[in-house]
């Protein structure tokens, strides 16, 4: 069968390593006014920017930015007026500062823009600043917002997203917990897993995956037992960029989907929510992609992993070493609940649909019942 078509979009320029953070003064001599998306915590970073406009700060991110988030960051932009976005964050601030840099000095709205293809265009310059090594949302050209009206997040998709500068200081990560690293990790594992083993996949968006679960393997035990191990970070905030790019052209499919109900109805953060449907997706999966499934396993660590419940127990153990509790009881999860986030996630078609094997709401039910 041939291979589909497939386009690849990547930030303009790329600064990876230790100090590169100190880069974006320079690049951004000439912006007069500039508006930084962050947390509380990661406005900390902003004096390591060396910005030298006018700098505003927007810094009331949730961890599952909603429809109320976005439109408070844009009445400050447009209030601020800048000619630069700088989204200094995880994946929660760089979603929103994308559609701040898209969206503040045009007529569209959210509504207007979701789905594939639907930004007009951008006419201010986005820098995204990666604080943690996961979402790999500084890589690509989605931004996702909650819908808390109806319990699911919107998603846009469009070119206009992508960031003129992105830089992956492994320093600016050694602060991050070692519960959060470890969910993290595990969330950029995922991306290029359930890329790799996806209904589109592309021997393209393959090597990318490869080069993501391969570091996640190889660092993420290193930089949750010592956050300062500065090979170990850098190692996850490159394995989450090639997660971010396994989202374009082929993104991810059912544990993203049955992940997301956690974050929407359960709170749980999302690299967390996709920690514990990680093996269970992985396991279920197998009997379509063995082969690949076996490339997983061996970048876990695992000597040979050739079923469905060696391949569940393996990836929880690996999970569970890093110290994530996998037990969705644990978490505040209701039994009676079940059946909700197995009804929403299986409605998530954008994603259900990519699985290498269709899933019944059953299925979906199925996999929550062997989480809780």
């Amino acid at each position: 069968m041939p291979v589909a078509p497939i386009t690849i979009h990547q930030p303009r320029r790329l600064a990876v390593g230790a100090g590169t953070v100190g880069q974006v003064g320079d690049w951004a001599a000439d912006a007069s006014s500039v508006l930084v998306i962050a947390t509380p915590i990661t406005a900390g970073f902003i004096e390591r920017l060396q910005l030298r406009g006018r700098v505003t700060v927007f810094d009331a991110i949730p961890g599952e930015p909603d429809i109320a988030t976005l439109d408070a960051a844009l009445s400050a932009a447009r209030d601020a007026r800048p000619d630069l976005v700088v989204g200094l964050g995880g994946g929660s601030v760089m979603d929103v500062a994308k559609l701040v840099a898209a969206l503040w000095h045009g007529e569209q709205t959210l509504a207007d823009v979701a789905g594939p293809n639907r930004v007009n265009g951008r006419n201010t310059r986005l820098v995204q600043v990666a604080t943690t090594a996961g979402t790999g949302s500084e890589a690509g050209i989605r931004s996702l917002i909650t819908d808390p009206v109806k319990g699911n997040k919107i998603a846009v998709e469009s070119p206009h997203l992508i960031a003129d500068l992105a830089v992956l200081d492994p320093e600016l990560t050694y602060s991050v917990p070692p519960a959060v690293t470890a969910a993290t990790g595990i969330d950029a594992m995922a991306h290029c897993v359930e890329a790799f083993t996806n209904r589109r996949a592309h021997p393209m968006i393959d090597d990318f995956a490869r080069m993501g679960f391969r570091l996640v393997g190889k660092f993420l035990a290193r930089a949750v037992k010592d956050g300062a191990d500065t090979q170990a970070r850098e190692g996850l905030m490159l394995a989450s960029y090639y997660g971010g790019i396994c989202l374009g052209p082929v993104n991810t499919a059912a544990g993203h989907a049955i992940a997301y109900p956690l974050g929407t109805l359960l709170h749980l953060p999302h690299g967390l929510a996709n920690a514990i449907i990680f093996p269970h997706v992985l396991a279920f999966n197998q009997p379509a992609a063995p082969e690949k499934t076996a490339e997983v396993a061996t970048a876990l660590g695992a000597v040979s992993a050739t079923s469905p419940d060696a391949v569940s127990d393996m990836a929880r153990r690996f999970c569970l070493d890093l110290g994530v509790e996998m037990a969705l009881s644990a978490h505040g999860a209701r039994e009676d609940d079940l059946t909700r986030y197995a009804s929403d996630a299986h409605a998530i078609r954008r994603l259900m649909d990519n699985n290498p094997i269709d899933m019944s709401v059953e299925d979906v039910l199925g996999i929550y019942r062997a989480a809780y």
